[in-house]
C-alpha cells in the first residue's frame, strides 16, 4: 500500500534538519486514513471496492478500540441492526435485533478480516499539515516500539487525507469545586465495566443521557444505589413504539412529513407510552428531539428500562451539582448528600483541534463545518468520516461518498501517470 519515499527529493524542503535524521519518510499511494473504528473500517472497505490503495494509522493495539477499551458490559446497540451495518456487509442473520457490545466487535473484526484491512496500529498522529507548495499533505506521527525504548517517528506524504477519529475520541472530564478533597472513588463512564463491584454503595451518576441512564440502570441491577445528576433538559422517548423501533418510525414518518410535524408525534407517543417524565426530574427541551438532534447533535435518550426505576424510586434524580464535600456533594437545591462513589456519564468530544493543522473545514469543537450531508469533504484533498451526528448509518453514508470521490481523483492521476510515462518512453526510443 505503500512505499519509503526514496523517490520524492523534492519534500526534503520541507522537512526540518532534525526530522531528516529521526524520520522515516512513507510515500502514500492513495489516502492516509486516521483511525480504525467503524468509520475508518467502512471508508477502507470501500475504497477496497475501488481498487484504490491506503494506510490506516489507528492509535491503540486494536480496531474499534472505543467499543473494546471503553463502554460498559451490559451495553447493546441503541438502533436495530439494520441501521448500523457498514458498506457492503450486512450483520449475520442470527444476531439479535439489537446487537451487543460484543456481537458488534465481533462484527467489526470479522469486516476487517472480510476486507482484509490491516491498519497501523500502535501509532499515534501527531500533526497534519498540507503542503501549499506541492500540493501534498505531510502526516507526523509516533509508532511505539517493543523493541527499543524510543519510539519511532514517521513522516507519512499522501494526496488525501481521511479524518476518521469520530466525534468521540477524547472523555470530557468537567471541573468540579471541592471533587480533590471528596475521598471517593470517581471514574469516567469509559471506564466503568459494571455495577458489580459497587454493591451496597451509594454511587454519583453525573449525566443523563444514554451512558447516565444505563450505567444508572446496570448499578441498580447490582444492588447499588444509583443517584443520577441531571443538570439540563433531556428527551426521553421510548425504544420501541408499538413493538416498532421509535427511529424506524422517525425514519419512514421523515420521508413524507415536515421535521417539527414528527417531532410532534414522537412526543405524543412518548407521553402515551412513558407518562410525564417531567414530574421525576427529566425535564423536556424546548425544541423537538430531532431538531435538537439536528442543530446541537445531542441525542434523545432511548429508554431500556431506567425509567422504571425512576418511578419506583431505586434511582434518584437530583438537580446540579453546586461542589463536592469530603465524602458528600452538595447540589444546587441546597441538599447535601453521602455518596461513596462518582462515575461521569459526561460525554465525549472530537480530539481533531489537536492534530490537524487547518482551520477551515473543521470548527474549533473538532467537527465539520458544513452541516450533514454536506460535512465529509473539504478542500486540498481532506476529508471526513463519521462526524454527521447520525451515528453509524451517517459514517456509512460518509464513507461511500468519500470513497466514490478519492477514487475518481485516483484513477484520473493514476492515469496521467501511465500517459505520463508512456511518453517519456516515446522519447526515449525516439534518440535511438
Amino acid at each position: 500500500m505503500h512505499n519509503i519515499c526514496l523517490n520524492m527529493p523534492q519534500m526534503v524542503e520541507t522537512i526540518d534538519p532534525e526530522d531528516f535524521f529521526t524520520r522515516r519518510c512513507i510515500w502514500v499511494n492513495g489516502p492516509v486514513i486516521v483511525g480504525a473504528g467503524p468509520s475508518g473500517l467502512a471508508v477502507s472497505a470501500c475504497l477496497k471496492d475501488q481498487g484504490v490503495p491506503f494506510i490506516v494509522l489507528e492509535r491503540a493495539n486494536c480496531i474499534a478500540s472505543l467499543w473494546q477499551n471503553r463502554t460498559y458490559d451490559r451495553l447493546k446497540l441503541h438502533l436495530p441492526k439494520q441501521f448500523c451495518q457498514l458498506p457492503n456487509f450486512p450483520f449475520p442473520e442470527d444476531f439479535p435485533e439489537y446487537p451487543t457490545k460484543f456481537q458488534f466487535i465481533k462484527y467489526l473484526e470479522s469486516y476487517a478480516n472480510h476486507f482484509n484491512i490491516t491498519p497501523q496500529f500502535n501509532e499515534t498522529v501527531q500533526s497534519a499539515k498540507y503542503d501549499e507548495t506541492f500540493g501534498l499533505w505531510r502526516v507526523k506521527t509516533v509508532r511505539k516500539s517493543h523493541l527499543c525504548n524510543r519510539p519511532n517517528e514517521y513522516d507519512y506524504i499522501c494526496r488525501w487525507l481521511v479524518v476518521a477519529t469520530g466525534e468521540n475520541s477524547e472523555k470530557i472530564v468537567p471541573e468540579f469545586e471541592g471533587l480533590e478533597e471528596f475521598g471517593g472513588h470517581v471514574m469516567h463512564a469509559c471506564d466503568y465495566k459494571s455495577g458489580q463491584s459497587y454493591y451496597g454503595q451509594k454511587v454519583l451518576v453525573v449525566g443523563c443521557g444514554n451512558s447516565g441512564m444505563e450505567v444508572s440502570l446496570d448499578l441498580c441491577n447490582h444492588n447499588a444505589t444509583p443517584i443520577m445528576v441531571v443538570r439540563s433538559s433531556v428527551h426521553v422517548l421510548p425504544r420501541e413504539v408499538f413493538g416498532k423501533s421509535t427511529f424506524e418510525v422517525a425514519v419512514k414518518l421523515m420521508k413524507r412529513l415536515p421535521l417539527k410535524v414528527v417531532d410532534k408525534i414522537l412526543l405524543i407517543l412518548s407521553c402515551l407510552i412513558l407518562g410525564n417524565v417531567e414530574k421525576y426530574g427529566l425535564k423536556r427541551p424546548s425544541k423537538g428531539p430531532l431538531e435538537l438532534k439536528n442543530s446541537t447533535g445531542k441525542t434523545p435518550v432511548l429508554d431500556i428500562g431506567a425509567l422504571k426505576k425512576i418511578r419506583s424510586g431505586k434511582i434518584n434524580v437530583v438537580p446540579g451539582i453546586k461542589r463536592f464535600l469530603p465524602g458528600n456533594v452538595e447540589f444546587v437545591d441546597d441538599r447535601v448528600l453521602q455518596i461513596d462513589s462518582v462515575v461521569l456519564a459526561t460525554g465525549y468530544r472530537s480530539n481533531v483541534p489537536s492534530w490537524l493543522k487547518e482551520n477551515e473545514f473543521f470548527s474549533k469543537d473538532g467537527i465539520p463545518r458544513n452541516p450533514f450531508p454536506n460535512g465529509w469533504k473539504g478542500s486540498a484533498g481532506l476529508y471526513a468520516v463519521g462526524f454527521t451526528r447520525r451515528g453509524l448509518s451517517g459514517a456509512s453514508l460518509d464513507a461511500i461518498s468519500v470513497s466514490h470521490d478519492i477514487a475518481k481523483s485516483w484513477k484520473e492521476e493514476t492515469k496521467q501517470k501511465k500517459k505520463s510515462v508512456a511518453t517519456r518512453h516515446r522519447r526515449c526510443i525516439s534518440h535511438f
